[in-house]
Formats: structure tokens, sequence, C-alpha cells
């Protein structure tokens, strides 16, 4: 996965941890759980706060 895959990412992170409410999380929390699933493999640099919104917003998209 790359950071562009935004609904794939949130799927996992959902599958991964889920008693966490995405709409609380801080983004470095995010960063972090995001750089640690098995199936990603981008450039963690490559992230900034838009795209780590957008894989929130995903995230509570799934979540509900």
């Amino acid at each position: 996965m790359k950071w562009t895959d935004t609904l794939d990412i949130a799927i996992e992170l959902f599958e991964t941890h889920p008693d966490v409410d995405p709409k609380f999380i801080r983004f470095t929390d995010l960063h972090s759980w995001v750089t640690a699933l098995p199936d990603f493999n981008d450039d963690p640099e490559h992230s900034n706060e838009k795209i780590l919104e957008a894989i929130q917003m995903a995230w509570i998209d799934e979540a509900e």
C-alpha cells in the first residue's frame, strides 16, 4: 500500500485497531500506525496533513 491508498489503509486500521475512535486520533499516532501496517510499502516521509486527514475520514466512514 502507498499513502494514496487511503481506503485500503483505513480498512486495515479499522481491523487492526477496532477499539479506537478515529475521530479522536492524533496524526502522530495515525502516521505511526499506517507505517507499521504489514502491507504498507511507501516512504514514511511522503505523508502530509492532507493525506493523514483523508485516511482519518475514510476510517471514520468505515467505522460507522
